[in-house]
C-alpha cells in the first residue's frame, strides 16, 4: 500500500467486504480468547483501518466523520469488538495529531502501527524531574493494548507550586505492566486490559494538559490548517464510535432474518414464526428503532464534517448534541436488539448461534461512560436549558 494514496470513502467500505470472511471466521475465537485474533488484526492492518485518522503527513487517510461512520458500522456488522479496537485507535491517533511535529514524527514513524489511548487519568499521577515527569499508576479498560505500540496515558500532575492539574501524553506499550484482567460478558475480543506504569519518564515535549487536548487546542504547526482537527475531541470521539452500535444490531437484524425462514412459534399453532402478527409488530418495532438510530448517527457525523469544513466555531449546544445524538444511537440500537434477542427463541442462546454473542456485545457497548443513553440526554437538556453541562467532557 503507497503511503501517498488516500482511499475513498468507497474504497475503504470495498477492503472491509474484502476482510469480512476473516473477521467473522476469527470473531467466536476471539471472544474465547478474549483477544483479537491475529489474522483479525493483520487483515484489519493490511486494509489501511488503523490509518484512517493519522495525519496524511506519516501516511494516514484523514478521513472524514461520514466514511468513519459507515466503515466502523462496517467492520462491526462482521465482528463489533474488531471495530470497537479499530474505533478507540481513531480516536488516540487523532488526539495524537494536536501534540507537537517531534513526537509524531516518533509515534507516527510505523503508519501501520496502533495507538490505544484513555482519557482518564485513574490511579495515575505525575510528579516533576529533570526534563519532564515521572509517572506511577494504572489504566482499566484500555482496548486495544495487547497490539498496540503507544498508548495516550493521562495522569494527575502534583504541581508542587499550585494545584494538581491533568496532563496527557503518549508512552510507548513496553514502558507499561499489562494486567490481564479483561474478563467480561461482552466485547471479550477486544482484549481491554489494564496497564500499570511503575516509574515511567515522560519527556517535556510529549506532554499537554488535558482539558487541551479535550478541547482541541493544537500545538502542531503542521496540521494547524487541517480541516479535521477543527472539531471537538468528545465529538470526533462520538463520530468515531457511533458505528460500531450500528454495525452490531445490523448483524443481529441479518442473523434473524437468516434464521426465520421454517422457524415455529412453540406451543402455538401459527405453521411459522413468520406468519404470526406477534412477530409482525415485534420486528416493525425493532427496524424502526435502528432507522432512528441510523439518523442519530448520520446527523452526528454531518454536524462533524460540516463545522470541520467550514471552520466554523463550535457552540455549546452543537457540543452536547453530539454526546445526545450518540447516547441516543446507543440507546435505540439496544432496544431493537433486545426485541430481536427477544424473538429468536430458546435455540438463540446456544453459543453456535451468534445472536447471543453480538447482544452481549452490544450491552457492553451500551455501558461506556461516554455513550450512557442518559447522561449524555441529561448534559444536552442542561444545556438547552441554558445551564453548565457539569463536564468538561464534552
Amino acid at each position: 500500500m503507497s503511503t501517498s494514496t488516500v482511499p475513498t470513502r468507497e474504497e475503504l467500505l470495498r477492503r472491509v467486504t474484502e476482510i469480512t470472511p476473516v473477521l467473522r471466521a476469527n470473531a467466536a475465537w476471539s471472544s474465547e480468547h478474549r483477544r483479537l485474533h491475529e489474522e483479525t488484526v493483520k487483515a484489519l492492518t493490511d486494509a489501511g483501518m488503523f490509518r484512517m485518522r493519522i495525519p496524511r503527513s506519516h501516511g494516514g487517510f484523514e478521513s472524514d466523520a461520514r466514511t468513519m461512520v459507515e466503515v466502523a458500522e462496517a467492520i462491526a456488522h462482521a465482528d463489533g469488538s474488531a471495530a470497537w479496537v479499530v474505533t478507540c485507535s481513531w480516536i488516540a491517533s487523532w488526539g495524537l495529531g494536536l501534540f507537537p511535529d517531534e513526537v509524531q514524527d516518533e509515534v507516527f514513524a510505523d503508519p501501520d502501527g496502533q495507538v490505544c489511548t484513555t482519557i482518564g487519568p485513574g490511579t495515575a499521577t505525575a510528579v516533576p524531574a529533570p526534563g519532564g515527569v515521572v509517572v506511577n499508576g494504572s489504566w482499566p479498560c484500555i482496548s486495544g493494548a495487547l497490539t498496540s505500540g503507544w498508548q495516550q496515558v493521562a495522569a494527575i500532575f502534583l504541581d508542587p507550586e499550585g494545584e494538581p492539574y491533568p496532563v496527557m501524553g503518549p508512552v510507548r506499550l513496553s514502558e507499561l505492566e499489562v494486567s490481564d484482567d479483561w474478563h467480561t460478558t461482552g466485547l471479550r475480543a477486544t482484549g481491554s486490559v489494564a496497564t500499570t506504569a511503575k516509574d515511567v519518564f515522560i519527556p517535556q515535549e510529549r506532554l499537554l494538559p488535558a482539558p487541551a487536548v479535550l478541547s482541541s487546542q493544537s500545538v502542531s504547526k503542521r496540521n494547524a490548517d487541517t480541516p479535521m482537527y477543527r472539531a471537538p475531541f468528545i465529538s470526533v470521539g462520538a463520530a468515531s464510535t457511533v458505528g460500531v452500535c450500528l454495525g452490531m444490531v445490523k448483524a443481529i437484524r441479518d442473523e434473524f432474518f437468516e434464521r426465520l425462514p421454517g422457524r415455529k412459534v412453540t406451543y402455538v399453532e401459527y405453521p411459522s414464526q413468520s406468519e404470526a402478527p406477534v412477530t409482525h409488530l415485534r420486528i416493525a418495532e425493532a427496524m424502526m428503532k435502528i432507522d432512528e438510530a441510523e439518523f442519530h448517527a448520520r446527523r452526528l457525523a454531518d454536524l462533524v464534517d460540516a463545522k470541520c469544513a467550514s471552520g466554523e466555531a463550535w457552540d455549546m449546544t452543537e457540543r452536547a448534541r453530539c454526546r445526545a445524538d450518540e447516547g441516543a444511537a446507543v440507546r435505540l440500537c439496544r432496544e431493537a436488539a433486545d426485541i430481536l434477542a427477544a424473538s429468536s427463541g430458546g435455540s438463540s442462546a446456544y453459543t453456535k448461534v451468534p445472536i447471543g454473542r453480538i447482544v452481549n456485545d452490544l450491552h457492553t457497548f451500551s455501558l461506556h461512560a461516554m455513550m450512557t443513553p442518559d447522561v449524555n440526554a441529561e448534559i444536552y437538556g442542561r444545556v438547552l436549558c441554558g445551564l453548565e453541562p457539569h463536564t468538561y467532557y464534552i
